[in-house]
């Protein structure tokens, strides 16, 4: 196997706390160990497939500004669009895999490190197979869907954005005995509202994985004025469908996009209000307040682990593998074996549903 003497950088899917973090442990492993040339590939897959070339040369000396420290990714990024079907301005369908290649190989690059979702890995995996380009994939999501891995780059710090939220929530909620709804983003699993939900003293949380009733809800709300409580704090993760078994989206999504979900919280708290029972609830959507702001001590302990032990088995030869964190260790494995399982979701029966219903939430029926 070739001695590799130059490597490329990308992020690539939605961005979140941490990214620089990565980039920054990337750089230093890779120039101080190893002596190798870090190329930042700007805009994800883009910045390669597309012409002229967007990168950047990355120097130790980047990172003596505060990037480390913010969110966000210093390199851009993207989240749609199919590389292997892509829209040309004149209307046409490309494969830009060959492109890909191209681009890789006018940068000399030996290898690439991907930090992405499982989805954005498993799509840039395939451009580098085709490229004949070594791959190391680094999880990042605020999502925790990525299998195989205990951390995610971003989640810890999306975590304490929510717990934060409903922590605010909750004085206004006893101020005006109301029924306060944070809705929080997760697409289809509940990790990132169940993980709020418990760590911010909810009593009702709603995740995709398991099935809800409104009356279950409604005798919820009215156990806890029985209980001498006139307000309640209730999580629902983004992707929880209605009672009629539908998702709640925003706008139009060409086919070939993710659909944009958004309104579960609005749909609920209707219902709610409408409820004789005299419930008065309200609304809150973090959005995007979700991704950004500085990243978690966690999240860059977990940032810094993870680059390392990208560009320490990249130097070893290996190839295809994404980093994880287990039992408190860096690991690796083949991204294979992270595609066949794929989204990773909430067990029903976990020890974090487990702990909710302890606590007496209501979190859905089974």
């Amino acid at each position: 196997m070739d001695k590799i003497k130059r490597i490329g950088v990308l992020t690539s899917g939605g961005d979140c706390a941490g990214l620089n973090a990565v980039i920054r442990a990337v750089v230093y492993r890779a120039i101080l160990a190893y002596g190798w040339e870090v190329y930042g590939i700007v805009d994800g897959t883009e910045g390669l497939t597309l012409r002229p070339l967007r990168y950047k040369k990355l120097s130790i000396a980047d990172f003596f500004a505060p990037f480390a420290r913010l969110g966000g990714t210093m390199l851009g990024t993207i989240n749609k669009g199919n590389p292997f079907a892509y829209k040309m301005p004149d209307g046409s369908v490309k494969d830009l895999t060959e492109d890909f290649g191209k681009g890789a190989k006018e940068l000399g690059l030996d290898a690439l490190i991907v930090i992405g979702g499982d989805g954005s890995m498993r799509i840039v995996g395939k451009l580098c197979r085709g490229a004949g380009i070594r791959m190391i994939g680094i999880p990042k999501t605020i999502d925790k869907d990525t299998p195989l891995t205990e951390h995610s780059i971003g989640f810890a710090t999306a975590l304490d954005v929510c717990t934060e939220a409903l922590d605010r929530l909750q004085t206004t909620a006893a101020s005006h005995h109301r029924v306060m709804i944070l809705e929080v983003m997760g697409r289809d699993a509940g990790h990132l509202a169940l993980h709020t939900a418990i760590a911010g003293g909810a009593e009702i949380c709603l995740i995709p994985e398991i099935p809800y009733t409104y009356e279950g809800i409604i005798a919820k709300l009215r156990s806890r004025r029985e209980q001498g409580s006139d307000h309640t704090l209730m999580v629902v993760a983004e992707g929880v469908k209605t009672l009629e078994g539908r998702n709640v989206t925003l706008g139009e999504s060409a086919p070939e996009e993710n659909v944009r979900y958004g309104g579960i919280g609005h749909y609920l708290s209707e219902k709610i209000n409408s409820e004789p029972d005299n419930f008065n609830s309200r609304i809150t959507v973090l959005g995007h307040v979700q991704r950004g702001g500085i990243p978690s001590a966690t999240d860059r302990l977990i940032a810094a682990g993870f680059g390392v032990h990208a560009v320490d088995i990249m130097a070893e030869g290996k190839n295809e593998r994404m980093v994880v964190w287990r039992d408190g260790k860096v690991a690796d494995v083949s991204m294979d074996e992270v595609a066949s399982i794929g989204t990773a979701r909430v067990d029903p029966n976990c020890d974090m549903i487990q702990t909710a219903r302890g606590l007496g939430m209501y979190v859905g029926e089974i």
